[in-house]
């Protein structure tokens, strides 16, 4: 394993620091960091990503054929290191690094001709269609049905748990085209457009702060909605297989960029912060122990995350790894938040601040960092149980790493 970086690859990080220097607006930089969770509205994700796109930068994960850089695996690890450190928007996943790949390895020409490009320019929005009311984890139990008439397929049905589905032009779906057999074989893979009559967005409140402009999840309800059989993904009764293989993508990402990213912003709220006895949290003894150990957790995290990385560099693909990278970012996603918590104390308290929303008269209490805690804290509950609950995930290290 080798993990030393060469002149070439250093020279490829200056040149992305400071592409980001020159492109990343710095209003939309102060929106992100006064907004609980990081937020910004569609327009501001949809014009970072058409910059990366006008860069060559969009699609990181796409083979050259299809429009993406093609980077090398340490080009894209120093990629993400850096745009971690900047505290850039990231990608909205769902078109880009999710149904992207499936198309391209699943779809016909037809398809590939029609969504990729569309997608790699940020022109279309995609939303996940997996989850259901009583099919989360265990997706094969999922119940949403399908009934072929002539050349379309006619959906009923519940995905709930969807992320950003109000602004999306487009949703992939895990449908029920057959009951017989195994539950995982009568599962199919459609594309929908969502302004097809029939369906139907609500939202769903979260405990991270329902204000104006921050709503993210939503249910999606599907009544009688005919999508033509032509945007079924490969084979009818294959979308299990394709699922898995979307997953990968989806469980497969670096975390250690952000979470040293994190780290880095928790040690200067330590600085400012005061503990009982007056001090700075950053010279308090317990504290000073628990950002140590997180230290370590992360430096492992990383070095771990290099290994992969060696292995992508041959050829290899991430594999059952990736539910290993997936439950140990996860957990230590959680535990940076709590401690942020821990920190800002009851400044968390009035975790409503609205400061980077428009028209908004009245300053946030405390200094910017005290208004996003709470929500981040609340909003990091999740991460350990999409994309596959954590308990999964090690079912899945338990079999096809470790054998078991």
């Amino acid at each position: 394993m080798d993990l030393k970086f060469s002149d070439k690859d250093f020279a490829f990080q200056q040149q992305v620091r400071g592409w980001i220097k020159a492109n990343y607006p710095e209003d939309m930089r102060l929106r992100r960091i006064r907004s609980a969770n990081g937020h910004l509205d569609k327009a501001d994700h949809v014009y970072w990503q058409q910059a990366l796109y006008a860069q060559g930068w969009a699609g990181l994960n796409w083979p050259a054929k299809f429009g993406g850089p093609e980077f090398s695996p340490t080009e894209r690890y120093l990629y993400d290191l850096e745009m971690a450190a900047a505290d850039v928007p990231g990608i909205i996943p769902f078109g880009q690094s999710m149904v992207a790949p499936v198309i391209m390895e699943y779809g016909s020409k037809q398809q590939q001709d029609k969504y990729l490009p569309d997608i790699l320019a940020s022109r279309t929005w995609w939303c996940q269609g997996y989850s259901e009311p009583g099919a989360g984890s265990d997706l094969a139990a999922l119940r949403t049905s399908t009934v072929k008439d002539g050349d379309d397929y006619i959906v009923n049905g519940t995905k709930t748990w969807n992320t950003l589905g109000q602004y999306a032009d487009m949703i992939f779906c895990l449908v029920r085209t057959s009951n017989e057999g195994i539950r995982q074989l009568g599962i199919s893979f459609l594309l929908i457009d969502m302004k097809t009559p029939g369906i139907e967005v609500n939202p769903i409140i979260t405990i991270d702060g329902p204000a104006a402009g921050r709503q993210e999840i939503n249910e999606i309800h599907f009544t009688d909605v005919r999508v033509p059989v032509a945007n079924r993904v490969g084979e009818e009764g294959k979308g299990w297989t394709y699922a898995k293989y979307l997953l990968e993508f989806e469980r497969g990402n670096a975390y250690s960029h952000g979470l040293k990213a994190s780290l880095a912003n928790l040690r200067q709220v330590a600085n400012q912060e005061r503990s009982s006895d007056g001090c700075s949290l950053a010279e308090d003894a317990a504290f000073k122990l628990k950002l140590a150990q997180l230290e370590i957790d992360i430096g492992a995290m990383e070095f771990t995350e290099l290994r992969i990385l060696s292995s992508l560099s041959t050829g290899k693909n991430v594999g059952p790894e990736s539910s290993l990278l997936k439950c140990r970012g996860t957990e230590l996603e959680q535990r940076l938040t709590e401690l942020a918590l821990e920190a800002v104390a009851n400044y968390c308290l009035p975790f409503e601040n609205s400061g980077s929303l428009k028209n908004v008269k009245f300053n946030p209490v405390g200094a910017d960092y005290t208004g996003v805690t709470g929500p981040a804290y609340f909003n990091t509950r999740k991460v350990s149980i999409y994309a596959g609950s954590n308990e999964i995930q090690r079912n899945i290290m338990a079999k096809m790493v470790l054998g078991l």
